[in-house]
């Protein structure tokens, strides 16, 4: 696995505290939900299609990054230091020591306030169809995290590879969304609590910073 896979899947795994807070809720919302033992097969189908949409977001922003950049190297190390930067911002994030990242959830929240409407319709149906196009909506949730990861797809400067990155990132996630039925409240609690959270945001921190350094040897090694 490259470095950039990586840091996509790793983001997803840190943030599993996170994960739980921002759209386990849903989850545990949706008819058939928590307290009612979910099939696996709802709860798969819910989590594919907020995969799904993570893709998507990472296949638009590869694209971008691709007619934007055109493959010039001094750019796309540019561009590996603001991944860099945003390893170390979700770091602070998760650990709640700086929350410079709430502002960029703000961009999104527009969108989500067109969308949100048609996510409480979706709760309200047991297909496997509804509950995959709900996490396709979900999907949408203005998210610190999943912003971080975005900036590896657009590292990655193709359509395909944005897409394959969000899909890592996404894999990250699941352990923690995939067991939100069967999770006792204690590890819930655990995965929510501060000192899980700032553990998890250290380990990105020091990431960041290893990425940061990767980029710099890459700087000096051309000049």
């Amino acid at each position: 696995m490259n470095l950039d896979l990586f840091a996509a899947l790793l983001m997803g795994l840190a943030g599993a505290g996170h994960c739980l807070m921002m759209c386990g809720g849903l989850a545990g919302a949706l008819p058939g939900g928590q307290g009612q033992r979910p099939a696996l097969l709802m709860l798969i189908s819910y989590n594919l299609g907020r995969i799904s949409s993570y893709m998507l977001a990472g296949a638009l922003v590869g694209a971008i990054s691709q007619a934007a950049l055109g493959g010039v190297t001094p750019a796309l190390l540019a561009l590996r230091f603001l991944a860099a930067f945003f390893l170390i911002a979700l770091g602070c994030y998760l650990g709640g020591w700086w929350l410079g990242l709430q502002r960029l959830e703000q961009l999104g929240r527009p969108l989500w306030r067109h969308l949100a409407p048609l996510a409480a319709r979706l709760r309200q149906h047991h297909s496997i169809s509804a509950r995959y196009i709900a996490g396709m909506v979900w999907g949408w949730l203005p998210c610190g995290l999943v912003y971080s990861a975005l900036s590896w797809a657009a590292l990655s400067a193709s359509a395909t590879s944005g897409a394959i990155y969000m899909l890592f990132f996404g894999l990250g996630t699941l352990p923690a969304m995939l067991a939100f039925g069967w999770f006792s409240g204690a590890l819930q609690s655990i995965l929510k609590g501060r000192g899980f959270r700032q553990a998890m945001g250290v380990l990105m921190i020091i990431y960041g910073l290893w990425v940061a350094v990767i980029a710099l040897r890459q700087v000096l090694a051309i000049n």
